[in-house]
C-alpha cells in the first residue's frame, strides 16, 4: 500500500510542480536530490562541482517538467538529465579526454571486488581513473547504458567506448589487486 501511495503522491507532486508550485518542487527536490547528487558525483570528482551540476540539473528538471511523459520512472528521467549535465560540465571544463585504441580484449571477466571494501574506497578507486575511462565505466557499469548510447552521448565511436571500458576495468583490477595484497599484508 505504501508504494502505491508514494507513487500517487509523487504523481501529484509532479503535476503541481509542473504548474510552478514551489512547495511541490521543493518536495520533489528533497525526495530525489540525495540520489541525484550521487549520480553527479560518479562523474565529477569535486563534491562542490557535483552539487552545482546537480542544481543546474534540477533547474532543467523543473523547467522541462511539462515534457515528462510519465513513461518510465520519474527518477530515471531525472537521472538522464543529471548524466547529461555532468557530461556537459566535464566538456565545458575540458576534463573529458578519450584515447582511440581498438587493441583490447573483451573476453576477460573482472569480478573480484573485495566485499570488505567500503563504498567510499570503491569510489576513490573509480575517481582515480582517467576521465575518459571513468566516464565510460560509470555510464556502462553503473548507469547501464549500452556502448551505442555512450558513443552517441559522448560523440565517440563504439570502439572507443569499448576500449575505454576495457582499460578502466583492467586498471581497476590492478588497483584492487594492490589493495587486496596490502590489506592482507602480502606483497
Amino acid at each position: 500500500m505504501k508504494v502505491i501511495q508514494l507513487f500517487k503522491n509523487e504523481s501529484s507532486l509532479i503535476k503541481r510542480a509542473s504548474v510552478g508550485d514551489r512547495d511541490a518542487q521543493q518536495r520533489l527536490y528533497e525526495l530525489h536530490s540525495p540520489k541525484m547528487l550521487s549520480v553527479c558525483r560518479q562523474y565529477i570528482k569535486d563534491i562542490h562541482h557535483a552539487e552545482d551540476t546537480m542544481l543546474k540539473g534540477f533547474l532543467k528538471v523543473f523547467t522541462h517538467l511539462k515534457d515528462f511523459k510519465d513513461e518510465g520512472s520519474f527518477e530515471g528521467w531525472i537521472r538522464k538529465i543529471m548524466v547529461r549535465e555532468s557530461i556537459s560540465f566535464l566538456r565545458q571544463h575540458k576534463e573529458l579526454e578519450f584515447q582511440e585504441d581498438l587493441n583490447y580484449e573483451t573476453n576477460e571477466v573482472f569480478n573480484n571486488i573485495n566485499s570488505e571494501m567500503d563504498v567510499s574506497d570503491i569510489q576513490r578507486l573509480i575517481d582515480a581513473l582517467p576521465e575518459g575511462y571513468r566516464m565510460v565505466f560509470v555510464m556502462y557499469a553503473v548507469e547501464g547504458y549500452k556502448h551505442a548510447e555512450i558513443a552517441k552521448m559522448l560523440d565517440i565511436t563504439e570502439g572507443t567506448s569499448k576500449s575505454q571500458l576495457f582499460k578502466a576495468r583492467k586498471m581497476l583490477q590492478e588497483k584492487l589487486k594492490i589493495n587486496n595484497s596490502s590489506s592482507y599484508g602480502a606483497n
